[in-house]
Formats: structure tokens, sequence, C-alpha cells
């Protein structure tokens, strides 16, 4: 079963991200502050759940949690200021678009770039330990797995429906016939530099 909280006497909010070692796409980042009676029982890291129980859980989160702010790094800003600089920022503008500011942040990962005086712990897989964090996963997961089903519609080529824009071996495929898109990250060095980008 999911902790509620680290420290009890405190406003924490948990973050997560989503998308951080995609092709494509932006790198996402929720924060979510949870009343400590919170409970679902499929609630766990989005990675563990389905698609139709993330697509259950997201409604229930962003209706029953005290607040939660999600944040997008495009793939402009990912190539100009690198992949975990990107990450940093997304996870820095969900902390600061919250409604209620927290005095304590859980951070799942073992990195994360202090923001303001706000005290932090980064936990390793904390998305399976906290109630907090595997929301923050939920909403990370669903937002830009939504936004990924847009930019499909531009550039079916590429079957970011499925693969989220994810290097697997069929969106790889994609890259070699088609080349890159706006989409791609550059800074990712995804594919020699010969290969010609569609705008």
């Amino acid at each position: 079963m999911l902790q509620p909280y680290l420290y009890a006497n405190k406003i924490e909010a948990g973050i997560d991200e989503a998308g951080r070692g995609c092709y494509a796409g932006p790198v996402v980042a929720a924060a979510v502050i949870l009343p400590a009676h919170f409970h679902h029982p499929l609630l766990n890291d989005s990675k563990k759940l389905k698609k139709e129980q993330r697509d259950l859980l997201r409604p229930i989160i962003e209706k029953e949690s005290i607040c939660w702010a999600v944040a997008m790094i495009d793939h402009e800003e990912i190539d100009r200021i690198n992949i975990l600089q990107a990450t940093y920022l997304a996870m820095h503008r969900c902390v600061e678009n919250l409604t209620t500011q927290p005095n304590h942040l859980l951070i799942d990962g073992n990195r994360f770039k202090p923001y303001k005086k706000i005290n932090y712990n980064c936990i390793i897989k904390g998305d399976g330990i906290y109630a907090s964090i595997a929301a923050a996963s939920v909403l990370a997961k669903t937002h830009r797995d939504a936004y990924m089903l847009q930019l499909h519609q531009e550039f079916p080529q590429y079957d970011w429906i499925n693969n989220k824009g994810y290097g697997t071996a069929s969106h790889r495929a994609a890259i070699e016939k088609h080349g890159l898109c706006k989409y791609h990250r550059k800074s990712f060095s995804i594919v020699p530099r010969q290969f010609s980008l569609i705008s």
C-alpha cells in the first residue's frame, strides 16, 4: 500500500515526469498535493498501470487532490538547455503553478535542482512508494500521452499514437524512412546528420 506522506505535519507535493527519454515531443512534469486521507485501490506507479486504469485515475486525482499542476517543456527548449535542465524546469514550473504552495517536495528519482527554498527529498522509485508521487506520475503520463496523440494527427507516419515518441523499433524505422520532423529532439543525435528534416 502506498504511503500517504513522508512528513505528516507538512504540505507535501509529489512530483514526477514523463517523456524524458523520448525521441520526440515534450518532457512533462506534474505536481500533486493530496489530502492525507486520499486512497484509491488502483493508484500506483503509472508504468505499472494499463492505459484504461490511468485514464480512470486522472479525473479522480484532478478532482480530489488539494491541487495539481502540469508543465510541459517542448522539444525546442529541450534542445536549447538539454533534457536534464528541461526536466528540472518542468518540475519547477508545475510547483510554481500550484494554487497551494507546498513546504516540502517528494521527487521521484535521484536528482533535483532546488526550487526557491523549499525542502525536498529525492526518492528512487518513489512513484511506487508515496501516493502523491504516484498521482503525479499518472497526471504527467496521461497529459503527455494526450498531447502526443495530437501530434500524431500531424505526423501519423511515426506511429506516435502507439509509441508516444519513445524510440521503439517502429519509430526508428519510420525515422529511417522519413527522416526527422520538427517535433523531434535534434540534440539527441537520433540519426546521422545527413537525414533530412520535414516541416
